[in-house]
């Protein structure tokens, strides 16, 4: 699976561009506003979603690491396509975040593709996700806690869960193996 491409804009479509990396063209879908800064020639980064379907292999685009993971909480929602997620994020992630936490309908159903019904339920399924940033901002914790936070989140537990149980861990935890088994039997009870 492609996670990160680092290229050259060859050329530039409607919907998305193809990036020169490598000797190889990749196609890479990219939101309307995204697109609109790019220019062909320019160097480009981006972080990728591959999704691969029975009838097609489409790459996405984004700028960020928190735009790629806000892109895939998106699409784990049922009714959510690739392409209606890839105009949402166009929104940016703090946005998005703000608005699902607010319980922002009106956001959502300003997204062409998006209903009341698919916003209404971005909201539910995705509320409990998201958390709040200034319950666990993981830029601001050392490398060693930010890594137990990753492995924590990884196993479906929520910012708002971790920001109670970290500042809880003995500091008798001291290896991450340690910590990873404090914070299960703290988050169990």
């Amino acid at each position: 699976m492609i996670g990160f491409l680092k290229g050259t804009i060859h050329t530039k479509y409607s919907d998305s561009i193809l990036l020169f990396t490598g000797g190889v063209g990749y196609q890479v879908f990219l939101g309307p506003r995204a697109l609109a800064g790019l220019n062909v020639s320019s160097p480009l980064e981006l972080y990728i979603y591959s999704h691969i379907r029975e009838d097609a292999f489409d790459l996405y685009g984004f700028k960020t690491a928190e735009e790629l993971q806000t892109f895939r909480l998106l699409t784990s929602v049922s009714g959510i396509g690739s392409k209606t997620a890839l105009l949402v994020i166009d929104q940016g992630a703090p946005r998005i975040q703000k608005a699902i936490l607010n319980a922002d309908v009106e956001f959502f159903t300003s997204i062409p593709r998006l209903g009341r019904k698919n916003a209404q339920k971005i909201i539910i399924e995705l509320k409990n996700k998201v958390g709040s940033l200034k319950d666990l901002d993981l830029n601001s914790i050392g490398p060693e806690t930010s890594e137990l936070s990753e492995a924590l989140l990884s196993m479906g537990y929520t910012k708002p869960e971790l920001a109670k149980t970290l500042s809880k861990i003995p500091t008798e935890a001291v290896t991450l193996e340690q910590k990873v088994r404090a914070a299960l039997r703290l988050l169990a009870k």
